[in-house]
């Protein structure tokens, strides 16, 4: 089999492109002018260079494919200019997919995100069938994700073979970047800190996600989407675990919303709009952390084979990839 994978220079996708090695496909791999390869060593393939936004480059590409998996996403919690988020994950998957149908590509997982799920603030277990609209989504990102999963659910409608895989927050070896998870990680690690804010999310160990995109194109019903996750935590739960592996403290105190929020328009507008760098808090993080990111994988689970698995091996292997790389300093029981 032969698979063109986007997004193969992230963090989800470097994983997907391995496993996807590691069962034998042939891959071609989509790389930017400006991507770092890295994450990619080791893995043999042929490498394209283009971009989502000229998507027509990319046909002669997908030529001679069997499958396409479209993990690639402008993953940004702020952005200057949002038309450039909308082009990559709304407009750029629209063209892809219709350019698999071109070039005759018989399957299609689209990497989709458990950002366009419809959460509550109640802390309610949400999967699948839980109602949603575009106006419950959050922000730009959120808004990019639910539009762009929306073209794959019409291509599937209209007959193109399409699976969508939707993780949760992914973490665990090789984030470049790193994420906005990571940086979570990244923040603790060098005790940047100092309190949390009441929210929750699902964390699901990023091997798990890289072999259900694998499992996806022989097991998964076109047009369905499957939520890909692990352990629903609290974000003190989470800052507790890493505590208990690093040995550094877990912050204490809890910020009311309001505060976090004041802090964010203060440093989006200082920092983002004046000096144009990406502010470490954003108005679009506050909001989304009131509500609690908390889903169920049992779909997936019946359907692709997809195991939750504990996430402490996980958030253990990103700590100690993070150390390992100059993120941030050794600690105590991070290289134990």
């Amino acid at each position: 089999m032969r698979a063109f994978i986007t997004g193969a220079t992230g963090f989800v996708g470097a994983h997907v492109a391995r496993h996807y090695a590691n069962a034998g496909a042939q891959l071609r791999l989509l790389t930017r002018k400006t991507s770092r390869l890295d994450s990619l060593q080791g893995i043999d393939a042929d490498l394209v260079t283009g971009d989502l936004r000229q998507p027509q480059d990319l046909l002669s590409a997908l030529r001679g494919c069997d499958a396409l998996v479209h993990v690639a996403a402008d993953y940004r919690l702020w952005v200057r200019d949002p038309s450039e988020m909308y082009a990559a994950n709304v407009d750029g998957t629209r063209a892809l997919l219709r350019l698999a149908r071109e070039a005759g590509v018989q399957r299609v997982v689209y990497t989709s995100s458990v950002a366009t799920m419809g959460f509550r603030t109640d802390g309610t277990i949400v999967n699948e069938a839980t109602p949603v609209s575009l106006a419950d989504m959050i922000g730009h990102y959120k808004r990019s994700k639910f539009l762009g999963e929306q073209e794959a659910i019409k291509a599937a409608q209209s007959g193109q073979h399409v699976m969508i895989l939707n993780p949760t927050t992914p973490i665990g070896s090789g984030d470049l970047k790193p994420t906005p998870t990571g940086r979570i990680i990244v923040d603790f690690l060098n005790r940047k800190f100092p309190a949390y804010v009441d929210t929750g999310l699902n964390l699901v160990d990023v091997d798990e996600v890289a072999k259900a995109h694998v499992a996806a194109l022989d097991h998964g019903t076109p047009g369905e989407r499957y939520i890909l996750g692990g352990e629903n935590l609290t974000l003190k739960q989470i800052l507790d675990r890493m505590s208990a592996i690093t040995g550094l403290p877990s912050p204490t105190m809890k910020v009311p919303h309001a505060v976090a929020m004041a802090f964010a328009f203060f440093d989006e507008t200082i920092t983002g709009r004046l000096l144009g760098k990406e502010p470490r808090a954003t108005i679009e993080a506050v909001r989304m952390g009131k509500k609690m990111m908390f889903a169920s994988s049992t779909k997936a689970e019946r359907e692709l084979g997809f195991h939750v698995t504990p996430i402490y091996n996980a958030l253990r292997s990103a700590i100690d990839w993070f150390v390992a790389n100059g993120y941030a300093p050794t600690v105590g029981g991070s290289t134990r």
